[in-house]
């Protein structure tokens, strides 16, 4: 035992969730001199108190580091260097109360509990078998059980809160990842609409670029705002905030659709619309007008939005051909969706909002999008 004693002396003595606070409670071993302001010392029984404190530091820094049975043997063994020296000098009772504070150390609160009255018990034999004076069981058994029970207290409140930090860190993981996880979304929507807004107007300018080149640097000037747009707000997704509304998004709608030759049909309803719901209508739009553009092949685009009923309903719609991206065939030869990262991130969207996504493939593909209408605060 001593061999693991010693391997463990290195600093710090002290596990730093403890503080300082250990060795100022060495200052209580003042009591030992207490007898010495009527009685004269002498060497012996000096020296023999100098090698009972060193003995005892290395057991006291070694019962902050040791579990199991190690614990069990410093607390015993502390506790007896007490009834050793309550004959000789009452301020023995200093060693049962530190051995009582050391079942605070027990890792299981009721076993720690035990070993505190297991070590009142041994006190209360000794002082009755070796007939103690009073000056010694007194303080041994009134500072000793408070102590520790303090103690065990104090303990069992620093591991609750070391727990609460943990899972607070988890939690904060968590979220660290859930954050990763909005930003890639919305950076796939927001770029893969962008991207084929680009594409199409650089195929479009580079066509005219010899039949009208007025008309060429129109596309290429549209391509600049394009992506000075799109890097604001990229910008904006990366810290949570989106700027532009649903309006906006219609509008970048039109444009995008236009330049790839669709027709786009809108009925609006003029509604109030909270921050978080208006953002997801957005995205949608955006998601929906990338899909045509990519994969449908359509000439008509039918965007719709309602309210009633406390809901905001969104309906998007085109008449164009669902490809192998989007759907594919069944044994049956039926047709059946395939959601790729875009659909899936906007179904994630209305469902954090207790709404519900609804895709159909029909002559072409359909979206239709309840959202519960609350008003913000």
């Amino acid at each position: 035992m001593s061999t693991s004693i010693f391997n463990h002396l290195s600093p710090p003595w002290v596990p730093p969730r403890y503080g300082k606070a250990p060795y100022f409670w060495l200052l209580s071993f003042a009591i030992f001199g207490m007898k010495y302001f009527y009685i004269a010392p002498q060497a012996r029984e000096i020296l023999l108190l100098a090698a009972s404190l060193v003995f005892f530091l290395p057991v006291y820094f070694y019962s902050f580091w040791s579990s199991g049975w190690r614990i069990h043997a410093c607390i015993l063994v502390v506790c007896a260097m007490g009834i050793v020296w309550a004959p000789v000098n009452f301020g023995g009772s200093t060693f049962c109360i530190f051995a009582a504070t050391m079942c605070s150390r027990i890792p299981d609160t009721s076993k720690a509990y035990r070993a505190l009255w297991v070590i009142a018990g041994i006190i209360i034999i000794a002082t009755v078998s070796m007939r103690l004076e009073t000056f010694f069981w007194v303080p041994a058994i009134i500072f000793s059980i408070p102590s520790g029970i303090g103690a065990i207290i104090g303990e069992r409140l620093t591991r609750s809160n070391e727990n609460l930090l943990r899972k607070q860190e988890e939690v904060e993981h968590l979220a660290a990842l859930a954050e990763r996880e909005r930003i890639a979304r919305d950076l796939h929507d927001l770029l893969g609409h962008t991207l084929s807004v680009i594409t199409l107007k650089a195929e479009l300018a580079g066509k005219l670029f010899d039949k009208n080149p007025a008309a060429s640097k129109k596309e290429i000037s549209d391509i600049e705002h394009t992506a000075r747009q799109a890097l604001a707000e990229v910008r904006a997704a990366v810290i949570g905030y989106r700027a532009t509304g649903l309006l906006h998004e219609l509008q970048s709608a039109k444009n995008a659709l236009s330049a790839a030759a669709v027709e786009l049909e809108t009925e609006i309803e003029k509604v109030r619309l909270p921050a978080a719901t208006e953002n997801v209508l957005a995205l949608a739009v955006r998601e929906a007008v990338t899909n045509i553009i990519r994969h449908a092949q359509a000439s008509i685009c039918k965007i719709h939005l309602t309210a009633g009923n406390g809901r905001v309903e969104l309906h998007i719609a085109d008449n164009g051909v669902a490809t192998h991206s989007i759907a594919a065939n069944d044994n049956d030869g039926k047709q059946t969706l395939h959601k790729g990262s875009g659909l899936n991130g906007m179904d994630e969207r209305v469902r954090a909002l207790g709404g519900t996504l609804n895709i159909r493939i029909e002559q072409g593909l359909t979206l239709h999008l309840s959202v519960p209408l609350k008003e913000s605060t």
